[in-house]
């Protein structure tokens, strides 16, 4: 998906930097005329898919994000959830890896990558559920370690305890292996409070054969008329940039009709 449309000096940046990942995920997101007929094309069923719930939690004006770093839990069908704090981007060159739990991935999509560092948790539909409706502590949400990470790398003074809720967002994931693909496909959908949508489509391979299987996923992809050159979305940043901005909406329409609140 991605390298054909790197230039020279993206490319050879990525091709570095891969060096050091543990995973690469190719993502292409899809303009929206093309989202039914990318379906169609791909025979996607929806029916199959997997609902989940996805919260992050940042501070109003986003200074976590505005530092890199991610903080997000996620609910998932049947009751399962799970939580990450990431960081990026990174240096994998540079990274510590004194922690087993800390993975490396590059997110490569047309016209750029970006290099994370994660660490992974596990948690419940249920006590997410409890946090987003603020009865019970986001740190409980998130093991030793991870709170560990979060503290080094977190703005000075800036605990979770500061953080609010902004979402969540429902979105529908679906796996597939496509014919004439031969590789595992996710699509995942994002559907906004606003009514936009993202669809992103995406496949995980390891560093040493991210080039083939870009070049393999653009032929595939474009053989069944998915446009590549479209303007490309990131999920995460398009549902902070949302939730902050309805907050900062709503906190404003609190304060007008309640003056003696600002004075």
């Amino acid at each position: 998906m991605p390298s054909p449309l790197l230039n020279e000096e993206l490319l050879a940046s990525m091709l570095e930097v891969i060096k050091g990942a543990d995973t690469v995920e190719l993502k292409l997101t899809v303009p929206d005329t093309q989202m039914r007929a990318t379906a169609v094309n791909l025979g996607l069923d929806p029916i199959e898919a997997e609902i989940r719930q996805i919260v992050f939690f940042d501070t109003p004006d986003l200074a976590l994000n505005a530092s890199g770093l991610v903080v997000r839990a996620r609910r998932i069908q049947k009751g399962a959830g799970d939580t990450v704090i990431k960081l990026r981007p990174v240096d994998p060159r540079e990274l510590p890896r004194e922690h087993s739990r800390i993975g490396v991935e590059v997110d490569a999509m047309p016209g750029g990558f970006v290099c994370s560092a994660s660490m992974k948790g596990t948690s419940s539909a249920k006590d997410i559920a409890k946090t987003i409706a603020g009865d019970a502590s986001i740190k409980s949400l998130f093991s030793k370690g991870q709170r560990s990470f979060y503290k080094e790398h977190a703005p000075e003074g800036l605990k979770l305890k500061d953080l609010v809720a902004l979402g969540p967002i429902l979105t529908l994931r679906l796996k597939s292996l496509p014919q004439g693909f031969g590789r595992k496909l996710v699509t995942e959908l994002w559907l906004y409070p606003d009514g936009s949508q993202i669809l992103e489509l995406s496949t995980k391979c390891a560093p040493g054969e991210a080039i083939q299987v870009a070049a393999e996923a653009r032929v595939f992809l474009t053989a069944r008329g998915i446009d590549m050159t479209g303007v490309q979305q990131t999920k995460t940043k398009t549902a902070l940039e949302y939730f902050s901005s309805l907050m900062a909406t709503t906190s404003g329409t609190r304060l007008a009709s309640n003056p003696k609140e600002s004075e």
